[in-house]
């Protein structure tokens, strides 16, 4: 399977169809509290101008299963990221109301003291993927800063490879780096927001294209 590459923080038509342009496989859309935050209207507005192939994955902190599913159905997302803690009723709930038509990602921020607990979220049926990213005081993503890669190649990213379980790396990607990631983790997918951005939540058109040529070499 090829790498899967996700560029999120996408707060306009422009950007999103930049995204699907470069070859990406996921435009993110972020509904949170930040720079990059965008709303339910707005994005019900892009999405159906955007190629079919292309993935619209909504990313949600602190979301309820009924803010979620309101704007998986409003919006017509294909995919939901829970960047947040959430408990496993809330993907189990999710997988029972949309079935295997909505591809549900849950984050963990990983630290050498936290890979046990990391691999324990990787384990979740419900889940189709595990996005790795790194955080800050102020922030859960979209940091800018890089995690541990080789820790998580000797611990995390090791058992996801023993049990084929999905990870994807974000944190601190950009077109110079995403090469030595995807060399050090071997991860399923990689995701990127303040790499390929000219300011926060608007991107840059070179970076994105040579992040997703990269990234494709690299695989």
């Amino acid at each position: 399977m090829s790498l899967w590459i996700k560029i999120c923080g996408n707060t306009s038509l422009e950007d999103a169809r930049l995204a699907a342009e470069a070859g990406a496989d996921a435009a993110g859309f972020v509904f949170a509290p930040g720079p990059r935050r965008v709303h339910v209207e707005q994005v019900a507005a892009i999405v159906p101008r955007l190629p079919v192939k292309i993935e619209k994955i909504g990313v949600f902190v602190d979301a309820s299963f009924e803010e979620i599913e309101a704007a998986v159905r409003a919006i017509g997302l294909t995919g939901v990221q829970l960047h947040f803690n959430a408990a496993p009723e809330l993907p189990a709930r999710l997988r029972t109301q949309f079935g295997t038509n909505l591809r549900i990602l849950r984050v963990t921020h990983f630290s050498a003291e936290s890979a046990a607990e990391a691999e324990a979220i990787t384990r979740d049926a419900n889940i189709d993927a595990v996005l790795v990213d790194s955080r800050t005081a102020t922030a859960v993503g979209g940091t800018g800063t890089t995690f541990d890669w080789l820790a998580a190649s000797k611990t995390l990213f090791q058992q996801a490879h023993t049990h084929a379980r999905r990870l994807v790396v974000a944190g601190g990607l950009t077109p110079e780096n995403v090469a030595e990631a995807i060399a050090t983790l071997r991860p399923w997918g990689v995701d990127v927001v303040s790499g390929v951005e000219a300011a926060p939540g608007r991107k840059d058109p070179v970076k994105v294209r040579n992040f997703v040529a990269k990234a494709r070499a690299a695989e």
